[in-house]
Protein backbone atom coordinates (compact mmCIF):
# COMPACT_ATOMS: atom_id res chain seq x y z
CA UNK A 1 0.00 0.00 0.00
CA UNK A 2 1.58 3.25 -1.63
CA UNK A 3 2.07 6.21 1.21
CA UNK A 4 -1.29 8.43 1.49
CA UNK A 5 -3.03 5.59 -0.72
CA UNK A 6 -6.41 4.81 1.45
CA UNK A 7 -6.58 1.00 2.55
CA UNK A 8 -9.20 -0.36 1.17
CA UNK A 9 -10.59 -4.17 2.85
CA UNK A 10 -8.27 -6.59 0.66
CA UNK A 11 -5.93 -4.61 3.34
CA UNK A 12 -8.00 -5.27 6.02
CA UNK A 13 -8.15 -8.64 5.38
CA UNK A 14 -4.50 -9.29 4.41
CA UNK A 15 -3.58 -7.43 7.87
CA UNK A 16 -5.99 -9.67 9.71
CA UNK A 17 -5.15 -13.28 7.83
CA UNK A 18 -9.14 -13.45 6.83
CA UNK A 19 -11.17 -13.64 3.66
CA UNK A 20 -12.70 -10.30 1.92
CA UNK A 21 -16.06 -11.99 3.18
CA UNK A 22 -15.50 -12.18 6.57
CA UNK A 23 -14.34 -8.84 6.44
CA UNK A 24 -18.07 -7.99 5.03
CA UNK A 25 -19.56 -9.69 7.86
CA UNK A 26 -17.44 -8.07 10.72
CA UNK A 27 -18.89 -4.54 8.64
CA UNK A 28 -22.13 -5.85 9.06
CA UNK A 29 -22.03 -7.01 12.54
CA UNK A 30 -23.13 -10.48 11.40
CA UNK A 31 -23.28 -12.98 14.79
CA UNK A 32 -21.65 -15.81 12.53
CA UNK A 33 -18.35 -14.68 13.21
CA UNK A 34 -16.00 -15.74 15.90
CA UNK A 35 -15.33 -13.35 18.16
CA UNK A 36 -11.00 -14.30 18.02
CA UNK A 37 -11.29 -12.98 14.04
CA UNK A 38 -14.06 -10.18 14.76
CA UNK A 39 -11.31 -9.29 16.80
CA UNK A 40 -8.45 -9.56 14.40
CA UNK A 41 -10.07 -7.50 11.62
CA UNK A 42 -11.43 -4.74 14.15
CA UNK A 43 -8.20 -4.59 15.01
CA UNK A 44 -7.09 -4.44 11.35
CA UNK A 45 -9.17 -1.60 10.92
CA UNK A 46 -8.09 0.70 13.12
CA UNK A 47 -4.20 0.00 12.81
CA UNK A 48 -5.30 0.94 8.59
CA UNK A 49 -7.37 3.49 9.81
CA UNK A 50 -9.66 1.96 7.30
CA UNK A 51 -12.91 3.77 6.40
CA UNK A 52 -15.44 1.34 4.67
CA UNK A 53 -17.26 2.68 1.86
CA UNK A 54 -21.23 2.49 2.15
CA UNK A 55 -21.81 2.31 -1.44
CA UNK A 56 -19.42 -0.37 -1.80
CA UNK A 57 -20.95 -2.54 0.59
CA UNK A 58 -24.25 -2.07 -1.17
CA UNK A 59 -23.05 -2.81 -4.89
CA UNK A 60 -21.52 -5.75 -2.60
CA UNK A 61 -24.89 -7.08 -2.52
CA UNK A 62 -24.64 -6.82 1.63
CA UNK A 63 -27.43 -4.40 3.48
CA UNK A 64 -26.37 -0.81 3.36
CA UNK A 65 -27.54 0.04 6.72
CA UNK A 66 -28.04 3.35 5.70
CA UNK A 67 -31.47 5.59 6.15
CA UNK A 68 -32.47 8.36 4.44
CA UNK A 69 -33.93 11.23 6.17
CA UNK A 70 -35.96 14.33 4.13
CA UNK A 71 -36.34 17.44 5.79
CA UNK A 72 -38.44 20.33 5.15
CA UNK A 73 -35.85 22.75 6.54
CA UNK A 74 -32.50 22.53 7.95
CA UNK A 75 -33.03 26.09 9.87
CA UNK A 76 -36.44 24.52 11.72
CA UNK A 77 -34.86 23.54 15.50
CA UNK A 78 -38.11 21.42 15.76
CA UNK A 79 -36.02 18.80 13.68
CA UNK A 80 -32.67 18.71 16.68
CA UNK A 81 -35.19 16.70 18.43
CA UNK A 82 -36.83 14.44 16.26
CA UNK A 83 -33.52 13.33 15.09
CA UNK A 84 -32.35 12.94 18.20
CA UNK A 85 -35.45 9.78 18.32
CA UNK A 86 -34.72 8.36 15.19
CA UNK A 87 -31.31 8.46 16.04
CA UNK A 88 -32.14 6.47 19.16
CA UNK A 89 -34.43 4.09 17.53
CA UNK A 90 -31.92 3.30 14.78
CA UNK A 91 -28.59 3.27 16.23
CA UNK A 92 -28.95 -0.19 18.28
CA UNK A 93 -29.54 -2.03 15.15
CA UNK A 94 -26.40 -0.91 13.44
CA UNK A 95 -28.32 1.99 11.00
CA UNK A 96 -26.79 5.61 10.34
CA UNK A 97 -28.35 8.44 8.98
CA UNK A 98 -28.13 10.27 6.07
CA UNK A 99 -30.19 13.58 5.85
CA UNK A 100 -31.06 16.02 2.96
CA UNK A 101 -33.00 19.33 3.02
CA UNK A 102 -35.78 19.26 0.30
CA UNK A 103 -35.24 22.32 -1.34
CA UNK A 104 -31.13 22.60 -0.76
CA UNK A 105 -30.74 21.72 -4.34
CA UNK A 106 -34.03 22.90 -6.20
CA UNK A 107 -31.82 25.10 -8.13
CA UNK A 108 -30.35 21.96 -10.01
CA UNK A 109 -33.93 20.35 -10.33
CA UNK A 110 -32.48 17.16 -7.80
CA UNK A 111 -34.18 15.25 -5.48
CA UNK A 112 -33.00 13.90 -2.10
CA UNK A 113 -34.48 10.56 -2.80
CA UNK A 114 -32.42 10.40 -6.48
CA UNK A 115 -29.12 10.68 -4.08
CA UNK A 116 -30.48 8.39 -1.61
CA UNK A 117 -31.69 5.50 -4.18
CA UNK A 118 -27.77 5.82 -5.50
CA UNK A 119 -26.72 4.74 -1.97
CA UNK A 120 -29.31 1.76 -1.90
CA UNK A 121 -31.16 3.22 1.25
CA UNK A 122 -32.92 0.62 3.29
CA UNK A 123 -35.72 3.03 3.96
CA UNK A 124 -36.58 6.42 3.96
CA UNK A 125 -38.07 9.10 6.56
CA UNK A 126 -40.12 11.81 5.24
CA UNK A 127 -39.72 14.61 7.91
CA UNK A 128 -42.28 16.82 7.81
CA UNK A 129 -44.97 17.35 5.59
CA UNK A 130 -44.81 15.06 2.88
CA UNK A 131 -44.14 15.89 -0.86
CA UNK A 132 -46.06 13.82 -3.56
CA UNK A 133 -43.27 14.62 -5.85
CA UNK A 134 -40.52 12.91 -3.95
CA UNK A 135 -41.07 10.03 -6.50
CA UNK A 136 -40.49 7.12 -3.87
CA UNK A 137 -40.11 4.23 -5.49
CA UNK A 138 -43.35 1.65 -4.34
CA UNK A 139 -40.84 -1.35 -2.85
CA UNK A 140 -38.98 1.71 -0.67
CA UNK A 141 -40.14 1.34 3.08
CA UNK A 142 -41.79 4.94 4.33
CA UNK A 143 -42.25 6.46 7.04
CA UNK A 144 -43.61 10.29 7.21
CA UNK A 145 -42.78 12.08 10.81
CA UNK A 146 -44.23 14.88 12.00
CA UNK A 147 -46.83 15.13 9.08
CA UNK A 148 -49.44 13.47 7.61
CA UNK A 149 -49.01 10.35 5.00
CA UNK A 150 -50.20 11.79 1.31
CA UNK A 151 -47.71 8.88 0.21
CA UNK A 152 -49.09 5.03 -0.24
CA UNK A 153 -48.07 2.15 1.75
CA UNK A 154 -46.46 4.88 4.12
CA UNK A 155 -46.80 5.02 7.33
CA UNK A 156 -47.48 8.04 9.65
CA UNK A 157 -46.13 8.65 13.42
CA UNK A 158 -47.12 12.46 14.22
CA UNK A 159 -47.99 14.76 17.04
CA UNK A 160 -51.43 14.97 17.46
CA UNK A 161 -51.96 18.85 16.61
CA UNK A 162 -55.27 19.32 16.54
CA UNK A 163 -55.59 18.19 20.74
CA UNK A 164 -52.78 20.69 20.71
CA UNK A 165 -55.18 22.67 19.88
CA UNK A 166 -57.47 22.48 22.16
CA UNK A 167 -54.79 22.40 25.11
CA UNK A 168 -53.73 25.81 23.46
CA UNK A 169 -57.55 27.03 23.90
CA UNK A 170 -58.02 25.55 27.18
CA UNK A 171 -54.71 27.40 28.25
CA UNK A 172 -55.42 30.82 27.21
CA UNK A 173 -59.55 30.34 28.23
CA UNK A 174 -58.75 29.73 31.64
CA UNK A 175 -55.96 32.65 31.98
CA UNK A 176 -59.28 34.55 30.98
CA UNK A 177 -59.09 35.57 27.72
CA UNK A 178 -61.94 35.43 25.54
CA UNK A 179 -60.35 37.57 22.68
CA UNK A 180 -58.07 34.72 20.52
CA UNK A 181 -55.92 35.16 17.76
CA UNK A 182 -54.27 32.16 15.41
CA UNK A 183 -51.48 33.31 13.40
CA UNK A 184 -50.69 30.32 10.99
CA UNK A 185 -49.40 29.56 7.61
CA UNK A 186 -50.54 26.92 4.75
CA UNK A 187 -49.58 23.57 6.21
CA UNK A 188 -51.39 20.48 7.44
CA UNK A 189 -50.11 20.76 10.83
CA UNK A 190 -51.27 24.46 11.24
CA UNK A 191 -54.86 23.38 10.32
CA UNK A 192 -55.18 21.01 12.83
CA UNK A 193 -54.32 22.86 15.06
CA UNK A 194 -56.39 26.09 14.01
CA UNK A 195 -59.09 23.72 14.06
CA UNK A 196 -58.46 22.32 17.65
CA UNK A 197 -58.12 25.66 18.85
CA UNK A 198 -61.58 26.85 17.43
CA UNK A 199 -63.34 24.05 17.95
CA UNK A 200 -62.76 24.46 21.58
CA UNK A 201 -63.57 27.80 21.47
CA UNK A 202 -66.47 27.55 19.66
CA UNK A 203 -67.43 24.72 22.68
CA UNK A 204 -66.78 27.62 25.52
CA UNK A 205 -69.67 28.80 27.73
CA UNK A 206 -67.56 32.67 27.59
CA UNK A 207 -68.79 33.82 23.89
CA UNK A 208 -64.54 33.77 23.62
CA UNK A 209 -64.18 34.56 19.58
CA UNK A 210 -60.88 33.44 17.30
CA UNK A 211 -59.87 35.86 14.71
CA UNK A 212 -57.32 34.57 12.04
CA UNK A 213 -54.45 35.27 10.16
CA UNK A 214 -53.34 32.52 7.67
CA UNK A 215 -50.09 33.51 5.71
CA UNK A 216 -48.64 32.04 2.33
CA UNK A 217 -45.45 30.04 2.38
CA UNK A 218 -43.61 28.57 4.71
CA UNK A 219 -44.52 29.10 9.09
CA UNK A 220 -41.11 31.34 9.19
CA UNK A 221 -40.46 34.32 11.76
CA UNK A 222 -41.31 36.36 9.22
CA UNK A 223 -44.71 34.99 8.14
CA UNK A 224 -45.44 35.56 12.25
CA UNK A 225 -44.50 38.89 12.37
CA UNK A 226 -46.42 40.12 9.04
CA UNK A 227 -49.44 37.52 10.21
CA UNK A 228 -49.59 39.03 13.78
CA UNK A 229 -49.50 42.69 11.98
CA UNK A 230 -52.81 41.70 9.99
CA UNK A 231 -54.64 40.47 12.34
CA UNK A 232 -53.65 43.46 15.25
CA UNK A 233 -54.82 46.01 12.39
CA UNK A 234 -58.24 44.25 11.89
CA UNK A 235 -58.92 43.06 15.08
CA UNK A 236 -56.85 45.13 18.23
CA UNK A 237 -59.51 44.02 20.33
CA UNK A 238 -56.92 40.66 20.61
CA UNK A 239 -55.46 39.71 24.03
CA UNK A 240 -53.74 36.70 23.80
CA UNK A 241 -52.16 34.74 20.37
CA UNK A 242 -51.50 30.94 19.59
CA UNK A 243 -49.52 30.87 16.88
CA UNK A 244 -48.62 27.67 14.64
CA UNK A 245 -45.04 26.88 15.84
CA UNK A 246 -42.52 28.47 18.10
CA UNK A 247 -40.90 30.23 14.80
CA UNK A 248 -43.75 32.24 13.95
CA UNK A 249 -44.61 32.64 17.55
CA UNK A 250 -40.75 34.77 17.42
CA UNK A 251 -41.93 36.73 14.86
CA UNK A 252 -44.99 37.81 17.01
CA UNK A 253 -43.26 38.67 19.67
CA UNK A 254 -41.19 40.70 17.45
CA UNK A 255 -44.11 42.92 15.78
CA UNK A 256 -45.63 43.12 19.35
CA UNK A 257 -42.16 45.28 20.71
CA UNK A 258 -41.97 46.92 17.23
CA UNK A 259 -45.78 48.34 18.43
CA UNK A 260 -45.05 48.88 21.70
CA UNK A 261 -47.28 46.08 23.32
CA UNK A 262 -45.51 43.78 26.60
CA UNK A 263 -46.24 40.63 27.04
CA UNK A 264 -47.62 39.41 28.89
CA UNK A 265 -49.36 42.60 29.99
CA UNK A 266 -50.98 43.52 27.01
CA UNK A 267 -51.24 40.02 25.08
CA UNK A 268 -49.79 36.62 25.89
CA UNK A 269 -48.36 34.47 23.33
CA UNK A 270 -47.91 30.74 22.88
CA UNK A 271 -46.33 28.80 20.31
CA UNK A 272 -45.92 24.95 19.20
CA UNK A 273 -43.10 22.34 18.98
CA UNK A 274 -41.35 23.77 22.50
CA UNK A 275 -38.42 23.99 20.54
CA UNK A 276 -34.83 24.78 22.30
CA UNK A 277 -35.57 28.68 22.02
CA UNK A 278 -39.27 28.84 23.22
CA UNK A 279 -37.08 27.40 26.90
CA UNK A 280 -34.25 29.98 26.48
CA UNK A 281 -34.78 32.19 29.65
CA UNK A 282 -34.59 35.50 27.47
CA UNK A 283 -37.65 34.13 25.39
CA UNK A 284 -39.48 31.95 27.76
CA UNK A 285 -42.53 31.36 25.81
CA UNK A 286 -45.15 29.34 26.66
CA UNK A 287 -45.35 26.63 24.09
CA UNK A 288 -46.87 23.29 23.41
CA UNK A 289 -44.41 20.34 23.69
CA UNK A 290 -45.56 17.94 20.31
CA UNK A 291 -43.03 15.47 21.92
CA UNK A 292 -40.61 15.37 18.85
CA UNK A 293 -38.03 12.62 19.86
CA UNK A 294 -41.18 10.82 20.73
CA UNK A 295 -42.02 11.22 17.16
CA UNK A 296 -38.58 10.05 15.65
CA UNK A 297 -38.06 6.83 17.90
CA UNK A 298 -41.67 6.04 16.99
CA UNK A 299 -40.58 6.32 13.18
CA UNK A 300 -37.85 4.90 13.94
CA UNK A 301 -39.49 1.68 15.28
CA UNK A 302 -42.75 1.94 12.19
CA UNK A 303 -39.69 1.92 9.87
CA UNK A 304 -37.89 -1.00 11.32
CA UNK A 305 -40.93 -3.38 11.19
CA UNK A 306 -41.57 -2.14 7.69
CA UNK A 307 -38.19 -3.08 6.45
CA UNK A 308 -38.40 -6.47 8.34
CA UNK A 309 -42.03 -6.79 7.03
CA UNK A 310 -42.96 -4.72 3.72
CA UNK A 311 -46.27 -6.27 3.57
CA UNK A 312 -47.11 -4.78 6.84
CA UNK A 313 -50.43 -2.65 6.60
CA UNK A 314 -49.66 1.21 6.95
CA UNK A 315 -50.59 2.85 10.17
CA UNK A 316 -50.98 6.38 12.09
CA UNK A 317 -49.47 6.20 15.29
CA UNK A 318 -50.38 10.18 16.92
CA UNK A 319 -48.58 11.01 20.14
CA UNK A 320 -50.03 13.32 22.68
CA UNK A 321 -48.48 16.64 23.28
CA UNK A 322 -48.38 18.29 26.18
CA UNK A 323 -48.60 22.11 27.77
CA UNK A 324 -45.47 24.22 28.79
CA UNK A 325 -46.22 27.44 30.35
CA UNK A 326 -44.05 29.59 30.73
CA UNK A 327 -43.64 33.20 30.99
CA UNK A 328 -45.38 35.29 28.01
CA UNK A 329 -48.74 34.09 28.75
CA UNK A 330 -50.21 35.31 31.73
CA UNK A 331 -54.03 36.28 33.00
CA UNK A 332 -56.24 38.70 31.27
Amino acid sequence: MGAGKPATIYDVAARAGVSKSLVSLVLQRSPRVSQQRRDAVLKAIQELDYRPSTAAVSLAGTRSRTIGVVLDDFRNQWFVDLLTGLREALQDQGHRLVVADRFLNTGLDASPVEGFLSMRVEGIVIAGEPDTDLAIPASMPVVVAGGRAALPRADTVANDDRAGGRMAADHLLTLGHTRLGFVGARSAASDERRAGLEARVVSAPSGASVAVSVQPGEPTEEAGSRGLGQLLDEHPEVTAVFAANDVMALGALSELAARGLRVPEDVSVMGYDDTPLAATRYVGLTSIDDRSVEIGRGAGERLLARIADPALPATEVLVEPRLVARRTTAAR
